[in-house]
């Protein structure tokens, strides 16, 4: 069994974070994509209010090769430099058990990601609610699914059923939210921090402060926010202060538990309770602060934290 996290680049969420960043800012500026924020109702709720509208198919056109460009690239270059031994025949493994299941969470929130910001992109072309929410869901497996199936070609990897069931439950969390509330409710986000234990297996856990950030699970934090106040209306807690639960995992050098103890390490998990802010919630008259804040609303701010874990309960002033 090989000892070594897969997909980094294509599983980290800041890696599709940047990237998605790129792609919607530059349509943004260009299309006042963000007229309203997205969790906004923004989709007309009657046949007739919806005859007028006609898809803006030039745009879609580009949407559709950027998107090609981008997912066909990635896969090119990820199949040249990820997979150095040469692809084999296609077998299954099941890695549920590795990392505390911090990897599966990384493809829940990146498949969720992906889907929410081409939804966004193809809201503003004039399609239905409808094939907005079905090509935001797709697009959020599809960029991930042929990665699996090179894995599963791969004699160092193998396919992965609970990776491919994070990546449907991704994109499952965003369409299911706006098909039955017309606005996302609960929002994934994620957070980092640097820890000491990628000094002891840098080859795992990165060799300096940017492989960390990408490779380092031990400072990965997965968060779901959401306000009171979107489940109720009428109450006067503000729209964009949102309570956050998060899941992370301490003392896991190896991608297994068991090589972790025999190391001398003691892997569990802990849980979080903190603040957050819905970045989308803030009103402003600049498309481009509009913009940043949907991006940004995939990160968790730096807040106050309650820890619980096999330790007890502990209190973080700051923590990110």
């Amino acid at each position: 069994m090989v000892d070594i996290s897969k997909k980094r680049v294509f599983s980290n969420p800041l890696s599709v974070f940047l990237v998605q960043f790129l792609l919607i800012l530059g349509l943004a500026q260009s299309n006042n994509l963000f007229a309203q924020p997205d969790s906004a109702q923004v989709w007309p709720t009657t046949k007739d209010s919806t005859s007028h509208v006609h898809p803006n198919y030039k745009m879609l056109r580009g949407i559709f090769a950027a998107q090609s460009a981008l997912y066909l690239g990635s896969i090119y270059g990820l199949s040249k430099s990820w997979y150095k031994n040469k692809l084999t025949n296609f077998t299954i493994k099941d890695d549920t058990g590795e990392w505390l299941q911090m990897d599966k969470m990384g493809h829940v929130y990146t498949s969720y990601q992906i889907a929410r910001h081409t939804a966004a992109i193809y809201k503003k072309t004039g399609i239905s609610k409808r094939q907005m929410l079905v090509y935001g869901a797709i697009s959020g497996i599809i960029f991930q699914t042929p990665i699996e199936i090179l894995d599963g070609f791969s004699p160092d990897y193998g396919f992965s059923p609970g990776d491919m069931i994070a990546n449907i439950t991704g994109s499952v969390l965003y369409l299911g939210q706006v098909a039955l509330w017309d606005e996302v409710r609960i929002q994934p986000k994620y957070s980092f921090h640097y820890t000491s234990l990628s000094k002891v297996r840098p080859e795992l856990l990165g060799s300096n402060r940017y492989e960390s950030w990408l490779k380092d699970y031990n400072g990965q934090t997965y968060w779901l926010s959401a306000s009171p106040r979107s489940f109720f209306k009428g109450g006067n807690w503000p729209v964009w202060l949102c309570f956050s639960v998060g899941y992370g995992i301490q003392n896991m050098v190896s991608a297994e538990r068991g090589k972790s103890i025999e190391m001398g390490y003691r892997p569990y998990r802990q849980y979080y309770l903190s603040l957050d802010i819905d970045l989308t919630k803030i009103k402003s008259k600049s498309k481009f602060v509009r913009t940043i804040g949907f991006l940004a609303n995939s990160l968790k701010i730096p807040a106050p934290a309650l820890v619980f874990s096999k330790k007890g309960v502990d209190f973080k002033p700051f923590y990110f």
